[in-house]
């Protein structure tokens, strides 16, 4: 028997390892952990036991993703999503259920020497089928950047109802069990209690929340700061408990109560950390709950309690979504991103287990296919836009419709800068390109912001810049530049990866948070990568040195020096203001690149001989098909290769003339 310590080490321990194999795979990390669990897990190896001590740390994983969640959403919000969440959640919720009675009866009727199922057992059975994994799906969503997408907020509403339900639920399976007479006195004290609790929280504690930010934030302590976010967070979550809701639910609460506040952002980079981690010991636990040899014994079995129940539930969510609706494409995608089993299906099994109302074989057969429907989950939802385009003939009408679109108001603009995402950064930007006549076009996944934009006259439509049509579609052939505005590394390589397929010469910027992953974004095709961190050193470098007495002029160009020499191309594209008065000769500097032709002057030439330089341009890029070369004196160039040249546009046309005549 291991102590708390020694398992949550080992835990940590396997979880790192599974991760470091998952991503060398290209796998998504959320399956290593999986995995990680079914190998040390009691049906593994053995080496850690399904116990209190990892189920609280598992649910401490939901708590912090709940509470991620709610900072996503407010009040109002969630008002708004009161027909998602009240409406389809609970009509998916008592058709699933309804649906599992049915099924029940009719193999008790056919099969009654086969199969016994009581309705009692039906019930327990379709409540823990009615549930979807909120850690799983609420994880992709959120790294596939569609929170906020029709189908996105949806499933949402659908998981918060979800996790609503599991209250009435633990309280009916029991009470049905004993064939209580006060039910309805005991549910309407259940619903009581929660109707106090969560009115308080949302009333008393949305008006305490911004004034007690004031009074931490006032201490300047970030201690102070990250130890009075832990006790909101888990303070809400065991109110909830201690009133018979979830802890899942209570965070959630407390995390929509903090984005009504200023310090939604702070909030939201502080608590991360303690996200990822217990999150990821909580996939490690779900896999620690499937037995492989039970499954490989019975495996058409489990296949057949795998395919059925979530062919059913995609199925029947699909067909509500449509019922509320929804479009066909936005329909089935709900359907097939809450297919699978979910975290609280377990607790719900296992208390129909500890009820004996199934036979202890058929609840571990149950068990491994909700396991294994979690574990396929990710490839599903990561297939999903592929799937709904075979199965709906509308959805890729309109998915043309939408492409036709955006081509129809890009279809006469010339060299422009295509935008990805169009929040404040985005924004910000093509306000600049707008007082310099330079035209754009921007690809956001915002319906809202998309709307609202475009009727302040914004040349921007929606669109996602991931996919290949839509790079298309905005015109990435004729484009001067495509600028990345959102700091998300697996986004941006894709991005990067149909740019360079469309247009390898295309000059392409990319955001990020820092350096990590800069030599990732430059390997995979980006021009530029302006890490956030490094741009705000020299902003505080700059103001400091201005105020220890540093003349202004100077401090300009030692900012502007370190420009150079870190983001050459970028002065390309931003030029004017950061440029000294005395450096007007540099004003119209400009990228432009080169294709070598066969018979190519420069052809079989090192870089040296060719006397660039001289010519008023200098080199800052070489493709050689999908590698970029090193550019040294020495560099030897080939038939097709794409030179970038940057300098003044008389420099690039003498220089461009050396390479090919």
């Amino acid at each position: 028997m291991h102590s708390a310590l020694e398992l949550t080490l080992l835990l940590l321990g396997a979880a790192v390892l599974g991760v470091v194999i998952f991503r060398m795979l290209h796998l998504p990390p959320m399956l290593g952990y999986l995995a990680v669990g079914i190998l040390i897990g009691p049906h593994g190896f053995g080496m850690a036991s399904d116990n209190q001590t990892t189920h609280a740390l598992a649910e401490f994983g939901v708590v912090f993703l709940m509470f991620s969640i709610g900072l996503e959403f407010s009040l109002p919000k969630l008002v708004a999503m009161r027909r998602t969440v009240f409406g389809l959640g609970m009509a998916q919720v008592l058709c699933t259920i309804g649906a599992a009675m049915v099924f029940g009866w009719l193999t008790a009727a056919l099969l009654p020497q086969m199969v016994d199922i009581s309705w009692r057992a039906a019930f327990a059975l379709g409540g823990a089928l009615a549930m979807s994994s909120t850690a799983i799906v609420s994880k992709m969503l959120t790294e596939r950047l569609e929170l906020e997408t029709p189908h996105g907020r949806q499933i949402i509403g659908i998981l918060l109802f979800q996790d609503l339900a599991v209250v009435p639920l633990l309280i009916l399976v029991p009470a049905l069990a004993k064939d209580s007479s006060n039910l309805p006195a005991t549910l309407a004290w259940a619903g009581f209690k929660a109707a106090i609790v969560l009115l308080l929280l949302l009333v008393i504690g949305q008006k305490l929340m911004r004034n007690w930010f004031h009074i931490v934030v006032k201490r300047r302590s970030q201690e102070l700061f990250m130890l009075n976010l832990l006790l909101i967070t888990l303070g809400a979550a065991w109110i909830t408990e201690r009133a018979g809701l979830s802890l899942a639910l209570g965070a959630f609460v407390a995390g929509m109560l903090i984005s009504e506040t200023e310090y939604k952002h702070q909030v939201e980079e502080d608590i991360k950390p303690f996200r990822d981690v217990l999150l990821g010991l909580f996939f490690v636990t779900v896999g620690m709950l499937l037995n492989v040899r039970l499954v490989l014994e019975n495996w058409w079995l489990v296949l057949l309690l795998l395919t059925v129940p979530v062919l059913l539930k995609f199925g029947l969510i699909a067909l509500l979504a449509r019922l509320f609706g929804a479009t066909p494409g936005v329909a089935l995608r709900t359907g097939l991103g809450l297919a699978q089993a979910g975290e609280f299906g377990f607790v719900l099994l296992n208390q129909a287990g500890g009820l004996q109302l199934m036979d202890p074989l058929v609840i571990q057969l149950i068990l491994a296919s909700m396991v294994l429907s979690m574990l396929a989950a990710p490839f599903i939802i990561a297939k999903s836009d592929a799937i709904v385009m075979k199965l709906s003939a509308n959805e890729w009408m309109l998915q043309s419709l939408q492409l036709t679109q955006i081509a129809t108001r890009t279809m006469t603009t010339q060299k422009h800068v295509l935008i990805a995402g169009f929040g404040r950064t985005g924004q910000s930007l093509a306000k600049l390109l707008e007082e310099e006549n330079i035209p754009y076009h921007a690809l956001d996944l915002d319906p809202d912001r998309v709307r609202e934009a475009q009727g302040a006259g914004a040349h921007v439509s929606y669109g996602d810049a991931t996919r290949r049509e839509s790079l298309v579609a905005a015109g990435i052939h004729r484009a001067a530049a495509l600028v990345v505005t959102y700091a998300s590394t697996p986004s941006a390589l894709k991005v990067l990866h149909f740019a360079h397929e469309l247009a390898p010469a295309l000059p392409v910027i990319v955001r990020s948070h820092d350096d990590t992953d800069l030599d990732k974004l430059r390997a995979a095709g980006a021009t530029e990568v302006v890490p956030e961190a490094i741009e705000g050193s020299m902003m505080l470098a700059s103001h400091a040195l201005v105020m220890l007495g540093v003349p202004l002029r100077r401090v300009v160009h030692r900012v502007q020096a370190a420009r150079d020499e870190r983001y050459a191309s970028l002065r390309g594209y931003f030029h004017g203001a950061s440029d000294a008065p005395d450096d007007a000769e540099h004003l119209n500097v400009r990228l432009h690149s080169v294709t070598l032709p066969e018979g190519a002057k420069a052809i079989g030439k090192v870089l040296a001989a060719l006397k660039l330089p001289e010519a008023g341009a200098e080199v800052t890029i070489i493709r050689r098909g999908k590698v970029r070369i090193e550019v040294t004196p020495a560099t030897v160039l080939q038939a097709g290769d794409i030179v970038v040249l940057r300098g003044t546009t008389e420099g690039v046309a003498r220089a461009e003339e050396r390479l090919l005549k």
